[in-house]
């Protein structure tokens, strides 16, 4: 586990921008069990990836995309292990991985994006990636 004072930064580079951080297994489930539109979940971690690509690419992506997931919300690994390890579960089959972006579409996982996308690239193609997904998944008239 990670200290408090070291994640706090962290933390915040996702909830100033609009996301709501999920502690507990419970606060997963109530999110992820909910069954309309979309929701977008980013499991940060204190890596490099996570504070040059994942944070920065995730915020470009809602900020300049026309179209946006309905809820924002984050998990943090190797500090709150209970809602991680919950919000892994509704990603399966894919093996644990962080910093990863999962997207839920009715309750349903439909895009996902694990660390070995996000290592090597940039912010910029972080964004660009997500605001495709962002415009497959998320606009209205679907």
């Amino acid at each position: 586990m990670y200290p408090e004072q070291l994640v706090a930064p962290m933390r915040q580079d996702l909830t100033i921008a609009g996301f709501q951080e999920l502690k507990t297994a419970d606060e997963v489930k109530k999110v992820l069990d909910e069954t309309s539109g979309t929701t977008l979940v980013v499991v940060n971690s204190v890596c490099g990836c996570a504070a040059g690509a994942a944070r920065p690419g995730v915020k470009l992506a809602i900020q300049n995309s026309e179209v946006a997931p309905d809820r924002l919300v984050t998990v943090f690994a190797g500090v709150d292990k209970e809602a991680v390890q919950t919000a892994r579960e509704y990603m399966l089959p894919y093996p644990p991985s962080s910093p990863s972006i999962a997207l839920f579409k009715d309750g349903e996982l439909v895009h996902f994006v694990e660390r070995h996308h996000i290592e090597g690239r940039s912010a910029q193609m972080i964004a660009n990636h997500l605001i495709n997904v962002f415009e497959e998944f998320c606009d209205e008239e679907d």
